[in-house]
């Protein structure tokens, strides 16, 4: 007779054999049911999350395992929901990190966000960034704040060499960085190589690549150097230019009824100034506070306003001159080109002061280390305070100077002709006269918008501008130290400067 506990030790190894075979169908099947996202649907427990983490890995790693990619993120979207509706807060980091190692942006119905259109993402910047390929990666856990991860998330782009003046950046976007967010890199760490960019970042949000002008240590000690021996020799330069005036007015009683050179010594003067604040904002440093920051900050505004604005008027004391010729009298000329040469700039600085947009800047590199700092518009300030203060009124100046030293250049060169009635030579001494004339007006200024064409043309544009002394110098010299005679050939523009500028007051 078979006891119980006989029949027990008979039927345990079947029961054994079945459960292994059960356990063995089970694997065997589990994975093609699972990454097909069929089993799993609408389970979130720790079982669950686990395979289906586990079949993500196997899909990326096995070609012939049978996946469907969709069905797999759509389980990830769903369990974003699932957390959001049950508040949890303990997530299955394992689940996570597979989902996140694995995303594919071409399904774009399964990247849905939560940000107000105010909140939305920039895709360019008034600096000159923009987002590549104006694409975004965003990463989140329903409402739940994710941040300071253990083992940073790992996002790589692919994209061609950038430019030779721009150079890449990974950031995120913080919605609580001013009124309507900003991009930030603050967490995040950049990799770059030749036709990837690895970002790595501590948190879940939107992230990118940026695309941003690139200014390294080398080249702003490089720029500051060029910038300083310019400068130094444009001041030098400058000073001579005002003692020749003097010098002037007091040998030549008919000297001082003129006013083309008190013009020309007005812009010699607000350029000087530049300079030397230029000179004290760089050697500054960077304990210095920032109510001490705040009226450099205004003064080099100031005096930069001042000598664009002198321009500008040299451009219209030029057209008055060369232009308009007849009816061109105004009762204290001068008197009133100075209220607005040196009063419109102090009420635009007052109004940007009052704001309070002046304190400290920095420039930084491409690894986001500082590597000049100074006094100026802070980093917190309204942009459009900048932008219209600054290239607004520069644009504005430039346009009405380009067109009326355009329009002095065609006189110059169809004057000869119209006169002689026949084809002439190279005009080589109306060549050097619209050159004079241009560094009057500002047009080594116009080189920066040469700048983004590469490191090359922002050296070019710092020798020169930083010259602009010297060239108002020379033109200075050549036009009222030679002799009569000797000026009144040069051209036609210097008899103008020279007879048609009898003070009116």
């Amino acid at each position: 007779m078979v006891t119980a506990r006989t029949l027990g030790i008979l039927f345990l190894p079947l029961l054994l054999l079945r459960a292994s075979g059960m356990k063995t169908s089970r694997n065997m099947e589990q994975p093609r049911n699972v990454c097909l996202g069929l089993i799993n649907e609408g389970k979130y427990e720790s079982f669950y999350l686990g395979n289906t983490a586990d079949c993500f890995t196997k899909c990326r790693q096995s070609g012939n395992e049978p996946c469907d990619p969709e069905s797999l993120q759509r389980y990830w979207l769903k369990y974003e929901f699932y957390l959001v509706e049950n508040q949890t807060k303990i997530v299955n980091m394992s689940f996570v990190k597979a989902v996140v190692q694995n995303v594919s942006t071409n399904i774009s119905e399964d990247l849905l966000f939560s940000l107000t259109p105010s909140q939305g993402p920039k895709l360019s910047l008034e600096d000159g960034s923009s987002v590549l390929n104006n694409r975004l990666v965003g990463l989140s856990l329903g409402n739940m704040s994710v941040s300071r991860l253990a083992e940073p998330l790992e996002i790589t782009f692919s994209h061609q060499r950038p430019p030779s003046n721009m150079t890449f950046s990974c950031v995120f976007w913080d919605a609580t960085k001013g009124p309507t967010g900003d991009w930030s890199s603050t967490g995040c760490s950049t990799e770059l190589s030749t036709k990837r960019t690895v970002c790595r970042c501590d948190h879940l949000t939107f992230f990118a690549l940026l695309l941003r002008p690139i200014l390294d240590q080398a080249t702003v000690q490089d720029l500051i150097r060029i910038s300083q021996a310019g400068c130094g020799a444009s001041m030098i330069f400058l000073a001579f230019t005002v003692a020749l005036y003097a010098a002037l007015r007091f040998y030549r009683q008919r000297f001082k009824s003129e006013d083309a050179p008190k013009v020309h010594v007005a812009l010699s003067v607000s350029l000087f100034l530049l300079n030397l604040t230029f000179f004290i904002n760089i050697g500054y440093g960077p304990e210095q506070s920032d109510a001490t920051c705040w009226p450099r900050g205004a003064i080099f505004h100031y005096f930069l306003l001042c000598t664009f604005t002198w321009m500008g008027l040299e451009a219209f004391h030029l057209y008055l001159l060369v232009i308009k010729v007849f009816n061109t009298y105004f009762g204290h000329y001068f008197l009133k080109l100075s209220l607005v040469g040196w009063g419109l700039p102090a009420l635009i600085v007052i109004g940007t002061g009052s704001a309070n947009s002046y304190g400290h800047y920095a420039i930084r590199d491409k690894k986001n280390m500082v590597t000049l700092e100074l006094c100026w518009f802070h980093e917190k300030t309204n942009v459009a305070a900048f932008y219209v203060t600054v290239h607004g009124y520069f644009i504005i100046i430039s346009l009405f100077s380009a067109v009326v030293l355009g329009l002095v250049a065609w006189k110059i060169f169809t004057l000869p002709t119209a006169t002689a009635g026949k084809e002439q030579g190279p005009n080589w001494k109306g060549v050097l006269t619209v050159l004079s004339l241009s560094s009057l007006v500002g047009a080594t200024w116009w080189l920066a918008i040469l700048t983004p064409l590469g490191r090359s043309t922002i050296y070019v544009f710092a020798l020169f501008n930083s010259l602009q002394g010297v060239f108002i110098f020379c033109w200075f010299a050549v036009l009222y130290f030679p002799s009569r005679t000797a000026v009144s050939s040069s051209s036609g523009t210097a008899r103008a400067d020279q007879v048609h500028t009898t003070s009116h007051e």
